[in-house]
């Protein structure tokens, strides 16, 4: 007997927590994407995951909402880093991280050049539950901020790696 597809129609069907579908509700998302489809069960199970898809299609819900219902789990601070090839996509990361996290009380660190150097500091020196960065201040902070390491980190993602062939 062939096995019975199972239809996602919501974002509860994906077995996201009350304050996550919230959050999404919050947001005006309706539906999850297909990558959020794909995505989103075998993250709350923990599963390593590479993501392929276009701009626009969720990608950072796909990969945020596991990492905060795992956080909402297990509260720590310096939970998951993402790293970003640019400043500008760090920002825009760190302000989906904000919104879906914003009724959980989540503290969001964004450490990328161009941006003073001891505000982010300060920033880490809350003790902030994800950190969004570009590799080289992230380096920077690691080498140069007193206290700052990511040995309590349980999620680590990278985004929009460039393959080469």
């Amino acid at each position: 007997m062939a096995e019975e597809e199972v239809v996602v129609k919501s974002f509860k069907d994906l077995g996201l927590c009350d304050q996550l579908l919230e959050a999404c509700d919050n947001l005006g998302w309706k539906q999850p994407s297909k990558i959020q489809v794909e995505a989103i069960p075998h993250g709350l199970e923990g599963k390593d995951l590479i993501g392929l898809a276009q701009t626009g299609s969720g990608k950072t819900g796909a990969f945020a909402l596991p990492i905060l219902q795992a956080l909402l789990e297990t509260p720590q601070a310096f939970f998951a880093c993402v790293l970003s090839p640019t400043r500008e996509l760090a920002i825009q990361i760190a302000e989906q991280f904000e919104a879906l996290g914003s009724g959980i009380g989540l503290k969001c660190a964004v450490l990328v050049g161009g941006v003073d150097h001891v505000q982010q500091s300060i920033a880490l020196g809350k003790r902030p539950h994800i950190v969004v960065a570009t590799p080289g201040r992230l380096e920077d902070h690691l080498s140069n901020t007193k206290g700052f390491s990511l040995r309590t980190l349980k999620y680590l993602l990278c985004c929009d790696l460039l393959v080469l062939r």
